[in-house]
C-alpha cells in the first residue's frame, strides 16, 4: 500500500527536481510508486527502491531521502497488514540492524510532521527539537550532537532564506546535517509559504534540485 501523503511527496520531490535537472520525473515517479505500493516485505521493497535509483543515477542524490519515505510509508501503511506487535519482533530487529546505515535525519522530521497532523498541531523548530527529539535530555545527547548546527542557529527561523544560505555554506563538510540544513531551516521559517515565499527559498538554495525537492517533500507532509 502507499500512503496518500507519501504519494504526494514523491510527486512533489520529482516534479521539483526536474525543474532544475533534465530528468524524466513521470517515469521515475511511476516506478517508485509501484515499489511503494507493492505488498512485499520491507527489505524486498528497499532492494526494489535501489534498483530504480540504479537505473536512474541522474537522481541518485535523492536515494536516501526516498528510503526515508519508504520507511515512513511502512510505518503508516504497510504496518496495517502485519501483526500488531510486529515492531517488537525479531524480524523487525533484523531489518533495523540491516538498515542502520540507510536513510537520513529527514526520517525523524517526517515522523514529527505526521504526529503534528494527527494531533492538529502547527510544527515549530523549538517543538521539534525539545519535545520530539528531546535534545535537551541527557539521555539523548547523540541527537543533540547531530542537530548541533540547527540548535546553534535556531535564530535563523526569524531570518531569511538568504541568511540560512550563508550559514549553510559555512557548515563543516562532515556535519551530518549539512545537506539537509537549508531545506529544514527554510521550512521552519515559514511552514505555510505562498508562491512568492517559495520562490525566495528557491533563489537562495545552495543545491537547488536537491534542496527544493526536500523542501517540497516537507511541504507535502505539512499539507496532510
Amino acid at each position: 500500500m502507499i500512503n496518500p501523503t507519501i504519494k504526494a511527496a514523491i510527486d512533489a520531490a520529482l516534479n521539483t527536481y526536474t525543474v532544475y535537472e533534465p530528468v524524466n520525473a513521470s517515469v521515475i515517479s511511476d516506478k517508485l510508486k509501484t515499489v511503494f505500493d507493492a505488498e512485499e516485505d520491507f527489505l524486498d521493497k528497499a532492494d526494489a527502491l535501489d534498483e530504480v535509483f540504479d537505473e536512474h543515477p541522474e537522481v541518485d542524490d535523492l536515494r536516501e531521502v526516498f528510503f526515508d519515505l519508504l520507511m515512513v510509508n511502512f510505518f503508516s501503511a504497510d504496518i496495517d497488514r502485519l501483526e500488531e506487535d510486529y515492531l517488537d519482533s525479531p524480524e523487525w530487529a533484523e531489518i533495523e540492524e540491516e538498515t542502520l546505515d540507510r536513510g537520513t535525519e529527514l526520517l525523524n522530521l517526517l515522523l514529527y510532521l505526521n504526529e503534528c497532523s494527527d494531533e492538529d498541531l502547527e510544527p515549530s523548530l523549538d517543538d521539534y527539537l525539545t519535545e520530539f527529539l528531546l535534545v535537551d535530555d541527557d539521555e539523548f545527547q547523540d541527537e543533540h550532537q547531530i542537530y548541533e548546527p540547527i540548535i546553534a542557529n535556531q535564530i535563523l527561523v526569524e531570518s531569511s532564506p538568504e541568511e540560512v544560505n550563508k550559514v549553510a555554506q559555512r557548515l563543516s563538510e562532515d556535519a551530518e546535517l549539512k545537506e539537509l540544513f537549508y531545506p529544514i531551516m527554510t521550512f521552519f521559517q515559514n511552514t505555510q509559504p505562498n508562491e512568492s515565499d517559495k520562490q525566495d527559498v528557491a533563489e537562495q538554495a545552495p543545491e537547488k534540485a536537491f534542496d527544493m525537492a526536500v523542501y517540497n517533500v516537507l511541504l507535502a507532509f505539512n499539507q496532510n
